[in-house]
């Protein structure tokens, strides 16, 4: 790792870093506000360990610094794939098993509309 130091007074050079203080300050700083050094001190550390080993980060797939470091995400993916594809079939077979009755109405009207809504009042369509 090598240090290098960006422009002063330019902090797009410096994004990464910007968006770290911007989470720390609108997730722990601001919201808990510490009164004293330590207790600052404190707070901080406990959001880092809860950053890397709980929160998910969306630009790395929704996982934790934590587990995409130790080469989880490729299990962590396929674990919500497969619980995805379950709950598809869930739905499925509960479709399946409901009365005829209850989706009938959607099934003829293909759309369900609003309550207090005409036939005539959707735009672009006019009464017969």
């Amino acid at each position: 790792m090598t240090h290098v130091r960006t422009s002063p007074f330019y902090p797009q050079s410096n994004g990464k870093l910007e968006r770290w203080h911007k989470s720390l300050k609108s997730e722990c700083i601001r919201p808990l506000t510490p009164l004293t050094l330590e207790d600052a001190r404190r707070l901080i550390q406990t959001y880092v360990d809860r950053y890397n080993t709980v929160r998910l980060h969306s630009a790395i797939g929704y996982v934790t610094p934590q587990d995409m470091l130790a080469g989880r995400q490729a299990q962590i993916h396929a674990d919500r794939d497969r619980k995805l594809e379950q709950a598809r079939r869930q739905r499925q077979l509960r479709r399946q098993q409901a009365p005829p009755s209850m989706f009938a109405r959607f099934r003829n009207e293909g759309k369900i509309s609003s309550s207090g809504e005409t036939e005539a009042g959707s735009a672009g369509t006019q009464p017969c």
